[in-house]
């Protein structure tokens, strides 16, 4: 798939990291450092901008290594890029850890992953069908 984009950043294009990658790396595109005090959150721009086609959206999600290793996530997960939004990529980073975090230029702060959708056409009724499960949820099955 063909998607377009501009690069207003200093950094090269995203990449799959391997041939099997689902999500690319995004990069934070600062003029300064980003420090954040725990519990803090910032916007973190990217530079990027994208053209998606018609019924895809772009998934935001944290990268794992800096989600396990420091306690930085993105906060929204995932972030939803709809395909007529033209606007920057920023990523709302959250530092849940104890200690500050410094969010350099260049750093890679959060995934991207390109996911086909549907739109839901809603027929409204009365009554719902019945299944097993019903209404349990949260937790309903068991621990086993």
């Amino acid at each position: 798939m063909k998607v377009q984009i501009i690069n207003k950043s200093h950094h090269q294009l995203p990449q799959y990291a391997t041939i099997q990658s689902a999500g690319v790396d995004l990069r934070a595109n600062l003029s300064n450092p980003v420090v954040l005090a725990p519990m803090q959150r910032a916007l973190i721009p990217t530079g990027l901008y994208i053209s998606l086609p018609a019924g895809y959206e772009a998934q935001v999600r944290p990268r794992s290594g800096l989600a396990i290793k420091k306690g930085i996530t993105v906060l929204n997960s995932p972030g939803t890029i709809d395909a007529d939004y033209r606007g920057e990529i920023c990523i709302i980073l959250i530092n849940l850890s104890q200690e500050e975090f410094v969010v350099n230029d260049g750093e890679r702060v959060a995934q991207m992953i390109i996911a086909r959708h549907e739109q839901a056409e809603w027929v409204e009724v009365e009554t719902l069908d019945e299944t097993d499960r019903g209404a349990g949820g949260f937790g309903h099955t068991g621990k086993s």
